[in-house]
């Protein structure tokens, strides 16, 4: 038996994630599917599994969910012809929250800087009133 090319399934995986990418908005004709962007995808080892990750807009992410996953052997079947592999994978479609965690992650350090230049401001205002306090001591002597 050949040794498997080193990088082979990440390039296969990628390679699938961009005709999914292309596929679903021209094939996939479910109403519970909305504007899906194809975020990435990983394969197992011996191909036989993709999980493949996505962002939904305008639509409930878990009815995107099942819509994508009861269209996913009609998209294996289009991938079958597209790709020239002995096997492509089954579908599964997973809703990627790495997106909205990094908008939580923006949000709380768009906070901490508010934070941050608020306690600044009110310290240096404390700041400056005592440094007035000084010079009014310092004059008085």
């Amino acid at each position: 038996m050949k040794a498997k090319k080193p990088g082979r399934a990440q390039r296969i995986a990628d390679q699938i994630a961009r005709d999914l990418a292309k596929l679903i908005p021209l094939e996939v004709r479910d109403p519970r599917v909305g504007l899906v962007t194809i975020t990435g995808c990983d394969i197992t080892p011996d191909y036989a599994h993709a999980k493949v990750y996505f962002t939904v807009l305008g639509s409930d992410p878990a009815e995107t969910t099942e819509g994508l996953n009861a269209a996913a052997g009609m998209l294996r079947n289009h991938l079958f012809r597209e790709l020239h592999i002995h096997t492509v994978p089954t579908l599964h479609f997973t809703l990627d929250e790495s997106v909205m965690k990094g908008f939580e992650m923006d949000a709380l350090i768009k906070k901490a800087i508010a934070q941050t230049e608020a306690s600044e401001a009110l310290g240096a205002e404390k700041s400056g009133e005592a440094d007035e306090k000084y010079i009014d001591e310092k004059d008085a002597r």
